[in-house]
Order: structure tokens, then sequence, then C-alpha cells
């Protein structure tokens, strides 16, 4: 059986943290707010498998009040992940991506994100895309509040 997922998520943006995207640190003035890396792009690929699986959401199985989780990579949240998915007869079979970001330019690391994520999913680099758009300076992202992130991933369930 072939499931769909869908997978958003949002951070704000604050001083004083390392800006990660797709487990790739970018050089930025700011970075994104939140328990874990904060990484607004793997947290919308694990949220697009949670779903296709219908297993609940990252809050689920990655709450915030949990210490385990403080500061952790998003990577590893992904790796987490994809045990589940294994654990429930299902192969991830592509991961479609963006990040919707003002600034910076994020095309010079695009590759290391699609790579990050491959090895993190146990996947071919051909089985991600990783894209980058920015809203036009039209709402939190455009006012540079924020980031976000979007995915949808095609999952085999046997």
């Amino acid at each position: 059986m072939l499931r769909v997922g869908f997978g958003y998520d949002v951070h704000r943006l604050i001083e004083g943290r390392d800006l990660i995207l797709g487990g790739v640190k970018i050089p930025y003035d700011r970075g994104l707010s939140g328990h874990s890396d904060a990484d607004v792009l793997s947290h919308a690929i694990g949220e697009a498998i949670l779903g296709a699986l219908s297993l609940g959401d990252l809050g689920k199985h990655f709450p915030d009040t949990d210490e385990r989780y403080k500061n952790i990579s998003s990577l590893k949240i992904l790796s987490l992940i994809c045990d589940l998915a294994k654990n429930e007869n299902a192969m991830i079979l592509s991961v479609d991506s963006t990040v919707v970001a003002e600034e910076p330019k994020l095309s010079g690391y695009i590759l290391k994100m699609r790579e990050n994520i491959s090895n993190a999913l146990d996947l071919e680099m051909n089985q991600i895309s990783v894209k980058a758009t920015t809203s036009e300076g039209m709402g939190f992202v455009g006012e540079k509040e924020g980031m976000a992130g979007y995915a949808v991933v095609l999952v085999e369930k046997k």
C-alpha cells in the first residue's frame, strides 16, 4: 500500500542560536528557536513520514517537555523516525521538501542537506529533494521573523 504524508514546521528566528537546516550549520546572525536544534526542514520531513504512517506528530514522539530531546540534532530525530517506519514494515520511497526563508541564500547548502537527510533516513540521494524559496517579503518569513519547512513523502507500507 502506498501512503502519502505531508509535513509543515515553523520556528522563530532568534539571536544566540546557530542556524541549522537539513543538519547543516549555516552562517547567519540568528538561529531558530526550539527545544531541539529547531531544524524546520528536518522537522517537516519527520512530520510527513509520521503522517504517512498515521503515527501522530513530532510532539507525540519527541515532546519538548522531555530533556532527552533538549538540543538534539533533528537528523537524529529523523533516524529515530526511520526506525519507527521500519518497525511498521514501511519503506520511505521519496521525500520532496522546501525551506521558506527570506535570507540567507541557501542554494550553496542544498547538496549537503540532501546528503545529510539521505544518510539519516538510509536512502539514496536521488530519493531526496530539497528546495529553497522566499516569501517575497510577505508575512513572518518575509519580515525575517522566522522560517518554515514543508515536505511531502511517499511511503510503501507492507
